[in-house]
This record gives structure tokens, C-alpha cells and sequence, in this order.
């Protein structure tokens, strides 16, 4: 019930711990194990990992719903406000001029997120948290295929398979 309240809610953790009767460091501890578990129970039906054939179906809908060739997902940051950790000097300060986490999704031609990395620096860039992320690692490593290039319609332009991102993510035969 805290960890329902405090992700339905928001409720600060001082507050949390008043209204159930218990001390700070507690509702904490709740609320961590009890995500934790959630994410465990949950990722692998909701964010299986992504397959060849997975890329396929989202570049064909990214060219059925929005006319982008080859495409095979949308990549950003969202910088997430926090108050400044304690000791935690200027890592989650960013350019807004707040302190943040960093929540970096991909998206298919739905808006439905196919990976997430959640809780990089607020100081880092898009580039920067994505560099550090694991789906770039698996992409580099070739533990994740993305399909080969193929011919754009109307054209004999052969084109790489691509993530769509803005200037922030680095130029590369993916991006």
C-alpha cells in the first residue's frame, strides 16, 4: 500500500511516513524492494528483449504510420527533476538549471517504449547517457542484430535500419 501511494501520488517520503505510522528510512525500503520486485516481475512481459524480427515489425509500422524508411525506433531523453542528493556535488545539476535524473527511452511507431535507461547524471547529455546504456553496448557488441540495409522505395539507395533522434545522439550508421 505505501509503495501504491507513493507511485500513484508523488507523496514525499516524510509525508508517507506519518500517515502509515512508520519511520523514514523504512518507507525507503519499501518503496525500493517493492519497484524493484515489480520491475523483476514485469520486464520480460512488457519489455521482452528486442529481436530481429522486432525491428522488422517496427520499421514496417514506422513506414506504414509515418512514412520513415528503415526506421526502427525514436530515441530521447527526459531529464526527471530531483532535489539535489546529499554529497552529491554537481553530477545531477544540468543545463535547465535543475538537478535530474535522466529517463532515455525508445519507442516504436506506436509510442510504446521497446527499452528504457533510467537514472543517469542530469549533467550528462543524450549522447553521453546513450554511449553509457545498455542497448548501445549490445548494438556495438553485436549481441543485438538490427536488420541489414535494404533499398528505399523508388530508389536504388540501398539505406541502413536507423533510430530517429535529434542532434544531441551521435551520427552514426544507426542514428
Amino acid at each position: 500500500m505505501i509503495c501504491l501511494r507513493y507511485l500513484a501520488t508523488g507523496c514525499r517520503y516524510p509525508t508517507l511516513a506519518y500517515s502509515f505510522k512508520r519511520g523514514i528510512s523504512t518507507i525507503q525500503q519499501i518503496i525500493k524492494r517493492t519497484t524493484k520486485a515489480i520491475w523483476q516481475a514485469l520486464v520480460s512481459q512488457h519489455m521482452p528483449p528486442l529481436t530481429l524480427s522486432d525491428f522488422e515489425r517496427i520499421a514496417k509500422d514506422f513506414e506504414l504510420k509515418w512514412n520513415l524508411h528503415n526506421c526502427i525506433g525514436s530515441i530521447d531523453g527526459k531529464h526527471c527533476r530531483i532535489r539535489k542528493p546529499p554529497h552529491s556535488g554537481s553530477g545531477f545539476y544540468n543545463y535547465k538549471h535543475f538537478f535530474s535524473v535522466v529517463l532515455q527511452g525508445i519507442v516504436d511507431a506506436n509510442g510504446k517504449f521497446i527499452t528504457v535507461d533510467v537514472g543517469s547524471f542530469g549533467s550528462e547529455s543524450d549522447g553521453g547517457v546513450f554511449a553509457n546504456s545498455k542497448i548501445y553496448k549490445m548494438i556495438e557488441s553485436g549481441e543485438i542484430k538490427l536488420p541489414p540495409a535494404k533499398k528505399l522505395p523508388n530508389s536504388s539507395l540501398i539505406f541502413p535500419h536507423y533510430f530517429v533522434g535529434d542532434d544531441a545522439y551521435p551520427l552514426k550508421s544507426y542514428i
